[in-house]
């Protein structure tokens, strides 16, 4: 169905409007995902939670109490007073083994934002790609003519604009090698002077050799 100037217009402005909350969303979202991911660590887990951490702490508290009551008695045989008498206490540990590391949760603290910030740039792009989808819909639904839509279809995407690696490009197979193409220009030229000199010394020297094997030949002509 056809659409009116205004209503397009209406539709782009929506979409506009709907492209910039999304991007806050995702900002928001980052946040969010953090602050959960700090909760997980944070996270304490007590003895009764588990139908066997329960026995084992009940047991543990058994044989607590029985040394408890021991030092108890000793204490007093000593003539120690209660409120100076030792103690013995039992705790359960809240934490496991890697939360209680710093180094440990800095370490996963650092994973976290590093996959959350990958996380919205995707997510950033996912909401531009759709709002310039909708935005060229609606544009293509107002033009008329074949020029207008040729001039459409010839826009480069991002595929074209971003071709795949070649790994025999990569491996120097190229012409120029990529490795060369890599370079500036300035260090390019050192380079082949570097080697162009190389070339002259080496063509120098093979020269020379030459030049002294014929003399050498000679000399045992007049000899002979």
């Amino acid at each position: 169905m056809s659409m009116s100037k205004s209503e397009r217009e209406d539709l782009q402005r929506l979409v506009r409007q709907r492209e910039k909350v999304l991007k806050s969303a995702a900002k928001q979202r980052s946040a969010e995902l953090i602050a959960d991911f700090e909760n997980q660590m944070g996270s304490e887990y007590y003895g009764d939670q588990d139908p066997v951490w329960a026995q084992v702490v009940a047991e543990a508290q058994r044989e607590h109490n029985k040394a408890k009551a021991r030092i108890r008695v000793r204490c007093r045989e000593l003539g120690i007073p209660d409120q100076f008498a030792p103690s013995l206490d039992l705790r359960w540990s809240h934490r496991g083994y890697g939360n209680a590391l710093e180094r440990r949760r800095n370490e996963l603290r650092r994973m976290a934002e590093t996959q959350v910030e990958a996380i919205e740039r995707k997510a950033i792009v996912e909401i531009e790609r759709s709002c310039l989808d909708a935005q060229e819909q609606l544009a293509l639904a107002a033009l008329t003519s074949e020029a207008a839509h040729a001039f459409i279809k010839q826009l480069p995407s991002i595929d074209a604009l971003m071709p795949r690696l070649s790994i025999a490009e990569l491996a120097g197979e190229a012409d120029p090698p990529i490795a060369e193409q890599l370079v500036s220009p300035n260090t390019l030229r050192q380079r082949r002077f570097r080697e162009r000199q190389a070339a002259l010394r080496s063509n120098a020297t093979a020269a020379l050799g030459n030049a002294s094997r014929n003399g050498d030949e000679s000399d045992d002509e007049e000899d002979s």
